[in-house]
């Protein structure tokens, strides 16, 4: 009969305070790249095509519908939605290039009501 045989798996993990509670943080090298874009702008984009994408396919019939099931307002959704409709180029600068915006989320949702190349020049300078 053959001994059991054991694995042993080393991970590099650190435990960080934020916000007063503890957090894991995985080494520097396994942390995809942002660039200088903060990560919650990447994140908002991503949500508002995923959101977009929900209206469009039928999954949800209104903005109720996905606030209902993020546990989240529905005029949260509401703004946080206008960011999947920004100008390509912007899009780009930010997606692609990684290049950070000049103006705060909040802006962000604003300059979507603004005309492609006047976004542009809102977000960025």
């Amino acid at each position: 009969m053959s001994a059991p045989t054991t694995m042993r798996v080393f991970i590099p993990l650190s435990i960080r305070k934020r916000n007063g509670r503890p957090k894991i943080v995985p080494p520097a090298d396994m942390v995809p790249d942002t660039g200088r874009v903060d990560p919650h702008v990447l994140k908002a984009v991503a949500k508002a095509w995923s959101w977009r994408r929900k209206l469009e396919n039928g999954e949800a019939a209104t903005i109720q519908d996905i606030a209902e099931a993020e546990g989240i307002s529905d005029r949260y959704v509401g703004r946080m939605l206008r960011l999947a409709y920004l100008a390509p180029a912007v899009l780009d600068k930010l997606l692609i290039q990684r290049t950070p915006p000049a103006v705060s989320m909040k802006d962000m949702a604003a300059a979507s009501e603004l005309m492609w190349a006047e976004q542009n020049m809102t977000m960025f300078g």
